[in-house]
C-alpha cells in the first residue's frame, strides 16, 4: 500500500488502492514486525542537549511491551478494557501504546498538561480501568481517586510510588518477554482520542486498528514519500494528540523511521532548532503556532546545522506569512495538511508533486474522497464557502463517538462525515481553510474566518501571537476584536494598537480589521497548539454585555 511517486498527484491517486487485511494489529505492525527482522534497528532516540542521545531499538520495544502486556493481563484486564496513558514523549509512552494494542485493549491517551478536572472527565467518560503514568500524573489522579470508581490500577514509571499505586519497572521484571498478541481486525476498537474541546465538551473519538493504515498515505504525501534514506522524525506535539501520535510516532515506527523525543517540556523555539540540528531531524511535524514562534529566531540556517528534508504543518491555518518565512529562512516549502481527530490527514500539500500554494491546505490525499458541501449535503461550487466533508467508508475515519450514538449520527449527512470546518475550493482544486463554524465572524454582513486576520496580525513585527474573535456589536452584529501578545522589546500603547490596526487594514481589508485590540500576557493554547478562541469569544461577549448594561 505504498504510494508510487510518479507524475502528478492525480497519477499517484489513480495508481493507489487500499489494502486493508482481515487481520491487523497496530502494536504488531509498528513494533514486532520490524523487531522480528531487525531487532537492533533504532526506533526511538531521546534528545539530551549537548550529550549523546539515549537509543531504544525495536527489539527492546518488543520485549518491554510484551512484559507490559503480560502485566496488564495479570492485573485482570481483558481485551476491550480501556487503559489511559498520561506520559510525556518518552520510550514509556511508546511502550504503553504498543502493549495496549497487542493486548487487544483500548488506549486512552491524555495530555500530561491536563488539570485534574479534565482528567477526571475523560477517565470517567471512557470508563478507564487502568492508568499508566509518571509521578506528576499520579499526583493529579490521587486527588481524584475517590471520584474514579472504575479506576482499579495506577502504574507509575519512576522511583516514587504512592499508596495504592504499582511501580512499573519492578513489576515488569517478573513478567515474561514473550506475549501472543490478541487477534484483532481492522475495525476492532483500539484507541479513544478525545476532541480538543474548543467548541464544547470533549467527545471520545473511537478508532479501530485500521486508523494507522488510514494515516499512511497522508504521512507519505506531506513527508514527500517517506521513508527515504536518512529520514529521522520529530514533532513538538504531544503524543496524546492525534497529530503527535498518528502523524509521527506510530506511522514512523511502522515505516522504520527513528523518532526523536524529549528535551522540550515547554516549547522553546531556540531549543527546537538546536534539537533539530543535533539529532539531524529530516522530517518534522510542526503546528502553525510553533512555527510562528520559531519565526522569532534570527538567522536559523546560519546558526544551526539543519538537515531538514520536509516540514508538515496542520491543526490550524498556517497562513501566507509563515509559509513564505519558511521558504525564505529555512529553504523549505511547508507542506500544510488538514484533518481532525475523527478523520485525520485527508487533505495535504506535497511540494515534490507541485501541490503547494500559500494560504491553502492542499488537495485530497490519495484514497480519500473530500469535498466542500452545503447544509443539505450538496456540493458547493468553486469559490463557494461550505463545510469540509469526508465520504465514508474511509480507513482513517472514526468508528463512533464513545457511547454517544446521537452525536455520532449528527456527525453525518448521508455518507458525508461533516467536520464543522468552513472551507472554499479554488478553480485548481486547492482547499482554503476559513474557520470553524462557530469561529466565523459576521461583521456588517461580511463573514470572515479568524485565521486570515490572525495571520495578518502575526506579520506585524510587534506581534508575537494573536487571537481574533467576533465581539457582539449593536451596529455591525459583530466587530473583530484581537487579543495580542507582543514580541520582545515592544510595550503596549494606543499608538501601537493603531499602528497594528492600520497594518491589517492595508494588508487585508478596511472593513474587517480589528476595531479593538487588547494586549495580553499570554494566549491559552490547547495541548495540540491551537488557540482556544472559545475563551476569548466568551470574554468578548461578557465585555459587550457589561457595556450594554452600563448607564451612559
Amino acid at each position: 500500500m505504498v504510494l508510487k511517486p510518479v507524475g502528478a498527484l492525480e497519477e499517484v491517486t489513480a495508481s493507489f488502492s487500499w489494502e486493508i487485511p482481515d487481520s491487523f494489529n497496530m502494536g504488531v505492525a509498528v513494533c514486532d514486525a520490524i523487531a522480528a527482522r531487525e531487532p537492533d534497528r533504532v526506533a526511538l532516540m531521546r534528545w539530551r542537549e549537548g550529550e549523546a542521545p539515549v537509543v531504544t531499538s525495536y527489539g527492546e520495544l518488543a520485549e518491554r511491551s510484551n512484559r507490559l502486556a503480560n502485566l496488564l493481563a495479570a492485573k485482570g484486564l481483558k481485551p476491550g478494557d480501556r487503559v489511559a496513558i498520561i506520559l510525556p514523549q518518552s520510550d514509556w509512552a511508546a511502550i504503553a501504546h504498543i502493549a495496549i494494542y497487542k493486548a487487544g485493549m483500548i488506549a486512552v491517551p491524555l495530555a500530561r498538561l491536563f488539570a485534574p478536572d479534565a482528567i477526571e472527565f475523560r477517565l470517567n467518560r471512557a470508563g478507564v480501568k487502568a492508568l499508566i503514568t509518571h509521578r506528576d500524573g499520579a499526583d493529579k489522579v490521587a486527588t481524584l481517586r475517590e471520584r474514579l470508581a472504575g479506576l482499579a490500577h495506577v502504574l507509575v514509571a519512576g522511583d516514587e510510588v504512592g499508596e495504592g499505586e504499582t511501580a512499573l519497572e519492578p513489576a515488569l521484571a517478573d513478567c515474561s518477554t514473550h506475549f501472543t498478541p490478541v487477534a484483532t481486525g481492522p475495525d476492532t476498537p483500539a484507541l479513544i482520542i478525545f476532541t480538543s474541546g474548543t467548541t464544547g465538551p470533549p467527545k471520545g473519538a473511537l478508532h479501530g486498528h485500521r486508523v494507522l493504515l488510514g494515516h499512511l498515505p497522508g504521512v507519505e504525501i506531506h513527508h514527500e514519500f517517506m521513508p527515504q534514506a536518512g529520514d529521522i522524525a520529530w514533532t513538538p506535539a504531544d503524543w496524546a494528540w492525534a497529530g503527535g501520535l498518528l502523524n509521527i510516532l506510530l506511522p514512523c515506527l511502522y515505516f522504520g523511521v527513528p523518532v526523536v523525543h524529549g528535551g522540550l517540556e515547554r516549547f522553546d523555539p531556540e531549543k527546537a532548532f538546536r534539537l533539530m540540528a543535533e539529532m539531524k531531524v529530516a522530517n518534522a511535524f510542526i503546528p502553525p503556532t510553533a512555527l510562528r514562534l520559531m519565526k522569532t529566531v534570527e538567522r536559523p540556517r546560519e546558526r544551526f546545522d539543519l538537515k531538514i528534508r520536509t516540514i508538515g504543518s496542520g491543526g490550524e491555518s498556517l497562513g501566507r506569512d509563515t509559509f513564505e518565512w519558511a521558504e525564505r529562512e529555512l529553504g523549505i516549502t511547508v507542506n500544510e495538511f488538514y484533518g481532525q481527530t475523527e478523520c485525520n490527514l485527508v487533505l495535504s500539500s506535497c511540494a515534490r508533486l507541485g501541490v503547494s500554494r500559500a494560504g491553502a491546505i492542499g488537495k485530497p490525499v490519495p484514497g480519500h474522497k473530500v469535498a466542500v458541501v452545503r447544509e443539505d449535503g450538496s456540493l458547493c461550487d468553486v469559490g463557494e464557502r461550505g463545510q469540509v466533508a469526508v465520504a465514508r467508508p474511509d480507513p482513517v475515519m472514526f468508528l463512533e463517538y464513545w457511547q454517544d450514538e446521537q452525536a455520532t449520527k449528527a456527525k453525518f449527512i448521508g455518507d458525508w462525515m461533516l467536520t464543522g470546518d468552513q472551507c472554499k475550493v479554488d478553480e485548481d482544486g486547492y482547499f482554503h481553510f476559513v474557520g470553524r463554524d462557530d469561529d466565523i465572524i459576521n461583521s456588517a454582513g461580511y463573514r470572515v474566518g479568524p485565521g486570515e486576520i490572525e495571520d495578518c496580525l502575526a506579520s506585524h513585527p510587534a506581534v508575537r501571537l494573536a487571537a481574533a474573535v467576533g465581539k457582539p456589536d449593536p451596529l455591525r452584529t459583530e466587530i473583530v476584536k484581537a487579543y495580542v501578545v507582543l514580541a520582545e522589546g515592544y510595550v503596549p500603547s494606543e499608538p501601537l494598537a493603531a499602528e497594528i490596526q492600520a497594518h491589517v487594514k492595508a494588508r487585508l481589508a478596511a472593513n474587517i480589521y480589528p476595531r479593538e485590540i487588547e494586549f495580553v500576557d499570554e494566549i491559552p493554547l490547547t495541548t495540540t497548539g491551537k488557540v482556544i478562541r472559545r475563551l476569548f469569544r466568551e470574554r468578548a461577549i461578557d465585555e459587550a454585555r457589561t457595556a450594554s448594561q452600563t448607564p451612559r
